[in-house]
């Protein structure tokens, strides 16, 4: 029979073990105004709050906690077992959650994505484009890969400025996850030159 305390310190201690094991291998990034770091229990109730409401509309959203949650872990367990997953995205001078940044490869994506969301409250600033940077830098250097994409809504305009933003181009060749997206793909930086 085990008491209330044993089930409680038992829990505290596999989120210790589940922390310990993301953040050895999911790298920390820093740019200079911002810090990609692995996520935290405390980022799931930012990106709930943001996830239901209309904010979420180009991402299947609004979502339910319960999605948000679903989505949340799919994310993060991506870094043990494909080398890539999601980070949280702090502003470095205040050390506040702003965003997620991520390169994943759910099961109905056919190719590995960089995406986004930042919080409305924070859009308009280039923390996205800073902490996209960042991450494309690292999956090129790092994780080997020749090319990301990423699928976006046809309907949502500034992530598709972004992308361009970033160097992305339309693949109207390229396979998609769902029908209303739009393929744009993110080249090596050495296919640019």
């Amino acid at each position: 029979m085990t008491t209330r305390s044993t089930q409680k310190s038992g829990a505290a201690l596999a989120r210790g073990v589940s922390a310990a094991i993301t953040q050895a291998v999911a790298p920390t990034l820093e740019t200079e105004r911002l810090i990609l770091r692995p996520h935290r229990m405390q980022d799931f109730e930012d990106l709930a709050t943001v996830l239901a409401t209309p904010h979420a509309r180009f991402m299947g959203g609004p979502k339910t906690r319960d999605e948000t949650w679903l989505s949340f872990c799919s994310d993060i367990a991506q870094w043990p077992l494909l080398g890539h997953g999601a980070w949280a995205v702090d502003q470095r001078d205040t050390g506040d959650f702003i965003g997620q940044i991520s390169i994943i490869q759910q099961p109905n994506f056919p190719e590995v994505e960089i995406g986004w969301i930042f919080l409305p409250q924070v859009q308009g600033n280039g923390f996205a484009q800073e902490a996209a940077s960042a991450a494309l830098t690292f999956a090129f250097a790092s994780l080997g890969l020749a090319t990301l994409v990423s699928y976006i809504d046809a309907k949502n305009t500034r992530s598709i400025r972004l992308a361009v933003r970033l160097g992305a181009a339309p693949d109207p060749a390229a396979a998609l996850p769902y029908p209303d997206n739009i393929v744009y793909r993110h080249p090596h930086p050495e296919a640019r030159q």
